[in-house]
């Protein structure tokens, strides 16, 4: 609880026991209404303050501007009626201050949710000069310097760790609790916490364009980008305010005239003034104008303590109409990392036609040439190669050990006048010829995500009426990985423009209510992430690009946070309109019966206070997302 929440309550407390002491007072006449204003501006002298500042500035209708005169107006009625009955006054701010300060309480846990993220933002960064280590601001650091992050320490810039290794904690990036294992070689992003060793990193990138700069940009400007739900209660606002004090006004005025002049009874002037001062307390419209940002800020916050961040409010509605999800294979479905999935030979054994196929690779750095390099598992003796030719898009020859060794695809094996044995596995195949006669084939596949098929599963049970699949790879690969993670549909050997081009087909075919999501992390990615209804890319290992381009970020690369993430913005919007139906339904019905006489002041109370106080509760559910 902040200082001026604190200050607030205990203002609260004051003016509600002095208002219960006040009526085992026997006093009456000036001296009532003087101690009756001792617990009526004790806690509403800065609601008066403001709603004057609102007058002077033109800027009248507001929940100020309503509580100020429907609580004035009741007092000069007491004073002219003579009944000394003050409480209502009084009970009426009292009552408003207490909403205001659950407002307060609600709004100050979801920025305090928020702000967790904002423990990632590094003081400082350590560099070692002459032996000693030296802290500067993280803004000095250039790309490829070398800091030094030492146990319990946060990692200040993305880099790449060149020297020690030790477990990092990313909870505060990923809302993953278990941590992670960084070593020599490995990518590292900023906001993680280091917990043992001591770790020499080399920048990848400056502290602007970090992972924590980044994540804390788009936080801080989440709220700005507001839904339609949101623009709707600002508009409502702006033109409900005035109308209901015009209403109020002629509901004090008109009907004693009418009983007056057209009826020729007694006007009854305070009785309507009466009415109208209620009318204006039940009609704030302090519920739908609080509760409803509210929701969305909780939306958010919960969000992005479970390592999803969401753009604004607006991608927040968005995604909760969302019912086909279109996902790019490598990277999102699968790791982006080729293994060694089989060996199949033939006249070698298949550690020594895996050793003929690592050195004939040794020289390129092509992804799958590094698998197959990981796989032998040895330290590699350029000595041991010559003549390595690589044959572009084929494969490549070498000399191993004074063997003639070829290694590609089956084009390089018809041109080298050998005949190769077709796979019937799926993956990318590496035909092996070893000094001129065929000697086998390694399979090579990309690697599926631990949760990917448990995430495809989560969608439809989330009720997405349909998933895609989008790759460049060929139709086997491709529809083996589909059929494995059970998607609906796939679509291969796709070029970028091409991916774009099959989003925009499917876009043609849903109709307007329902939207379509793009989950991407390459930077060829950017342009559909661009173009689907909301974009979602990979966060910790996407490229900028994509996290640019995109609405929802998800930190830890896992796709079954997709439907997590769905499953919060479909509970945010449900509390939304939950809030709006209950505070619109309660407030027109007791403007009825207040403007029939049927309600008093205590009821409008209700009407106002009440109804914000329940609608903020509900908002705040939005917080919980946990166990969604």
């Amino acid at each position: 609880m902040t200082k001026k929440q604190k200050k607030m309550l205990l203002r609260i407390v004051a003016a509600a026991v002095l208002l219960v002491g006040l009526n085992f007072v026997p006093a009456a006449g000036i001296l009532r209404f003087c101690l009756y204003m001792v617990p009526y501006l004790t806690i509403g002298y800065d609601i008066l303050k403001k709603a004057g500042k609102g007058i002077l500035n033109r800027q009248i209708f507001d929940e100020s501007f309503l509580m100020a005169i429907a609580t004035v107006g009741a007092i000069v009625l007491a004073l002219y009626s003579g009944s000394g009955d003050y409480t209502e006054a009084v009970a009426v701010m009292l009552f408003y201050q207490i909403g205001e300060w659950f407002q307060s309480y609600a709004v100050g846990k979801s920025r305090r949710n928020i702000s967790e993220l904002m423990d990632i933002r590094p003081d400082y960064a350590n560099i070692e000069e002459n032996g000693k280590l030296k802290q500067v601001d993280p803004d000095e650091i250039k790309i490829g310097a070398v800091i030094v992050v030492q146990p319990g320490e946060k990692v200040p810039i993305d880099g790449i760790v060149t020297e020690g290794s030790s477990t990092l904690n990313t909870s505060a990036l990923t809302g993953e609790s278990l941590p992670r294992e960084a070593a020599v070689g490995d990518e590292i992003i900023s906001g993680c916490i280091n917990m043992t060793g001591v770790l020499k990193i080399r920048t990848t990138k400056e502290f602007g364009e970090s992972t924590v700069s980044k994540i804390l940009n788009l936080v801080e400007n989440a709220s700005s980008r507001k839904s339609k739900s949101e623009d709707f209660i600002t508009r409502f606002a702006r033109v409900y305010t005035p109308a209901v004090c015009i209403s109020a006004l002629a509901l004090a005025i008109l009907p004693p005239l009418v009983r007056m002049f057209g009826l020729g009874l007694l006007p009854n002037w305070p009785d309507w003034i009466y009415r109208a001062l209620t009318f204006l307390v039940i009609s704030c419209p302090c519920a739908l104008v609080i509760s409803i940002p509210l929701s969305f800020f909780a939306g958010i916050g919960g969000a992005s303590k479970e390592g999803v961040l969401v753009k604004g409010s607006n991608y927040l509605e968005v995604l909760s109409q969302t019912s086909c999800v279109v996902f790019d294979k490598t990277g999102t479905l699968t790791k982006g990392v080729f293994e060694v999935n089989a060996v199949h030979h033939n006249v070698l054994a298949q550690e020594k036609l895996l050793e003929y196929a690592a050195y004939a690779e040794s020289a390129s750095s092509h992804p799958i040439s590094k698998s197959i390099q990981k796989a032998y598992g040895r330290e590699l003796d350029r000595k041991r190669v010559s003549d390595i030719q690589e044959i572009s898009g084929n494969g490549v020859k070498a000399i191993v050990d004074g063997v003639a060794v070829a290694a590609g695809n089956d084009k390089l094996m018809k041109s080298l006048g050998i005949t190769p044995i077709p796979c019937r596995q799926v993956g990318t195949i590496i035909h092996m010829a070893v000094d001129g006669a065929y000697a086998g084939h390694i399979v090579i596949s990309d690697v599926v995500k631990e949760h990917s098929k448990e995430a495809i599963c989560s969608l439809k049970n989330a009720g997405v009426k349909k998933t895609v699949m989008l790759t460049g790879d060929a139709r086997p690969v491709a529809e083996a990985v589909a059929a494995e993670l059970g998607v609906d549909q796939v679509y291969s050997q796709l070029l970028p423009g091409d991916k774009v081009s099959k989003v925009e087909e499917l876009l043609e075919k849903k109709s307007l209510k329902e939207k379509l999501a793009f989950v991407g992390d390459g930077i060829n990615d950017a342009p559909v992430l661009s173009r689907a209804d909301i974009g979602i890319a990979m966060g910790a290992m996407g490229s900028d690009a994509a996290i640019e381009a995109a609405d929802v970020v998800l930190m830890d690369d896992d796709p079954l946070k997709i439907a997590k993430a769905i499953k919060i913005s479909r509970k945010c919007i449900r509390i939304v309109y939950q809030n709006i139906w209950f505070a619109i339904g309660i407030k027109l019905l007791c403007l009825l019966l207040g403007a029939l006489g049927i309600a008093n002041m205590w009821l409008a109370i209700f009407a106002d206070v009440g109804v914000m106080i329940l609608a903020i509760l509900n908002a705040i559910r939005a917080l919980f997302v946990k166990n969604l």
